[in-house]
């Protein structure tokens, strides 16, 4: 385990500077461990995995504007992954009663259970990599982390 080094102090500027690039770093590092196993394991990407996992938590499947917005990309991204989704069989589109313009999208059995594997590595991927923290630890930084969210207005 790293020794961790405390924040100098100074008029909190400069923490909260330090601060950010501390959760950027932590949180690529994570991020590209998840990527290359995703890759490696799996052969397929993150962002496939956070559109199947978004569609999976909805139950009943997402609109396209739906899901572009939870997962905070244009729905051009989004369009481009469901149509290799789809072709590989994993997702289906669903026409909307009323609405000629909008198609549901939502698993199909074989998505739903290849994402069923790869959400339960997930879960165990993460529990490794962050497996020197202690709930305490976890605990004031989801606290802390929900604070910066809430303060943070566009």
């Amino acid at each position: 385990m790293a020794k961790v080094e405390p924040l100098p102090q100074t008029d909190g500027s400069k923490q909260r500077l330090r601060l950010w690039i501390g959760l950027l770093k932590a949180t690529k590092r994570v991020e590209n461990a998840v990527r290359d196993r995703l890759r490696r394991e799996f052969d397929t990407t993150l962002p496939r995995f956070d559109v199947m996992a978004m569609l999976q938590k909805s139950g009943h499947g997402l609109k396209m504007s739906e899901l572009s917005s939870e997962l905070m990309v244009s729905n051009g991204n989004v369009t481009g992954i469901i149509d290799r989704l789809v072709g590989d069989g994993l997702v289906v589109r669903v026409s909307i009663k009323g609405d000629r313009r909008a198609t549901l999208v939502r698993l199909t059995p074989k998505g739903e259970a290849e994402f069923g594997q790869m959400a339960t590595a997930h879960e165990s991927w993460i529990a490794e990599l962050l497996g020197d923290l202690a709930e305490v630890d976890m605990n004031h930084m989801a606290v802390t982390l929900i604070k910066v969210k809430d303060g943070v207005h566009d």
